[in-house]
């Protein structure tokens, strides 16, 4: 008897958590009245605070154990010891301020572009040597700036714009929280682990390290992958447990992050690697000029846009929220749109030069707008992301063209890293 209640009672338990992520993987993904109805239907508190990508990750977990489960079916707690070391709410993501955008829904849209808010920017701090690349936390409470000085500082979104308050009364805030130092050559990318206080980054040397971003005294990783060339950059797959580092080496590499089992997925040049939200499917920017598709599980290459910046390097490539369009960017000073199931070009964002840098075009966290850089005016460029028109030029306060933006996946802010050294800090006028 005691032992049926017990089992009603996990049961119990289980259903609702089922319910809890099932709201918030509908609220992730702006579909608020799906998960209004969930919501009342279960019980279940709308606002309740889970990961947005944590369904989507158990269920990643659950397919890739059931394909193979004596690779891909270890747990990423034999890797990591978190249960004193997440905080709390960590990658729990609040809801983005409007639906990702259907790009398919409008083909030519002349003459209705919205205009892009006023932002005001403030100068963080400064790398010893050039500012390279920059990443956001899931939650958006962290970003984390890499550098031709081998190291990583990480900043506290909350303590940024408290700094940036023009009545501050508590005298100056320090926004950097951590600098960690174990590169020996520099920094090429980052990426934050969807559901721990972990950060990854890629660099010149050869590795991809592993930081612990909740110990305050942390200065060195506490896991180290040893590549066999420059890592370029680097992508958590969104369960977590494994992650893709494109390098100069002529294929890609999949890493298993419990056990450090390396596989390989291509035989061209990738130098830049992103996850679909789902971890479904990955894509490429290459060295060729060339945007490829990857089937998430298997590493197969499924679409191939062959020449998708000329002959000139193709140096980012972005999935849509919906997975259904690719936001490329390459050396041809061009930013594009690609769709997914096709590989048809769907918009072309022109007017912004960038042929030197490693240049990189972002949504903004709405997707109503596509960012990036104009070298030789020093510029930051904006274009309305459906009508793809021009919106906003901005100076970009650094001494020399930025070489790398990231916007927030949460709010209307972004940062831009500077050959100048310096980070700045961009957030909308209110």
């Amino acid at each position: 008897m005691e032992s049926s209640l017990e089992n009603t009672v996990q049961d119990g338990k289980l259903y609702r958590q089922v319910n809890t992520l099932i709201v918030a993987h509908l609220r992730h993904n702006n579909l608020n009245q799906a998960a209004s109805a969930v919501a009342s239907a279960t019980m279940t508190p709308l606002t309740v605070e889970a990961p947005g990508n944590r369904l989507l990750g158990l269920v990643a977990k659950g397919l890739a154990v059931e394909k193979d489960e004596m690779i891909r079916g270890v747990s990423s707690s034999a890797l990591y010891d978190l249960s004193g070391s997440i905080s709390a709410g960590y990658g729990t993501s609040p809801a983005s301020r409007a639906a990702a955008i259907d790009f398919s829904a409008v083909q030519e849209t002349k003459g209705s572009s919205k205009s892009f808010p006023k932002h005001e920017t403030r100068h963080l701090s400064e790398h010893k040597n050039v500012a390279r690349c920059a990443r956001f936390s899931p939650d958006g409470k962290y970003v984390a700036t890499g550098s031709s000085d081998t190291s990583i500082k990480l900043f506290e979104v909350s303590k940024i714009k408290q700094m940036m308050l023009p009545d501050a009364r508590d005298g100056p805030v320090r926004s950097v929280i951590r600098t960690f130092y174990d590169h020996t050559q520099p920094i090429n990318d980052l990426d934050f682990h969807p559901e721990s206080n972990i950060l990854i980054s890629g660099a010149k040397d050869h590795t991809i390290k592993f930081f612990d971003i909740s110990k305050m005294t942390a200065k060195r990783a506490f896991r180290v992958i040893q590549d066999t060339h420059n890592v370029r950059s680097v992508s958590f797959h969104p369960s977590g447990d494994f992650l893709l580092a494109g390098t100069d080496h002529p294929i890609a590499h999949l890493y298993d992050i419990n056990t450090f089992q390396c596989y390989l997925s291509a035989s061209v040049p990738e130098i830049g690697v992103r996850y679909s939200a789902t971890g479904g499917m990955y894509v490429t920017a290459s060295k060729d000029g060339a945007i490829r598709l990857w089937d998430g599980i298997n590493a197969n290459c499924v679409r191939s846009i062959v020449g998708a910046h000329g002959t000139s390097e193709a140096t980012s490539a972005i999935f849509t929220k919906d997975q259904r369009f690719i936001l490329s960017c390459g050396k041809d000073s061009t930013v594009k749109l690609w769709e997914v199931g096709t590989g048809r070009l769907v918009k072309q964002y022109l007017g912004a030069t960038h042929t030197q840098l490693r240049c990189q075009a972002v949504f903004n966290d709405s997707e109503e707008f596509v960012l990036s850089i104009d070298e030789p005016n020093n510029e930051i460029v904006v274009w309305d992301a459906l009508t793809a028109e021009k919106v906003a030029r901005w100076p970009s306060n650094h001494i020399g063209a930025p070489r790398w933006l990231e916007h927030s996946p949460i709010e209307a802010a972004f940062v831009s890293c500077g050959t100048d050294k310096s980070i700045r800090y961009w957030k909308e006028t209110l």
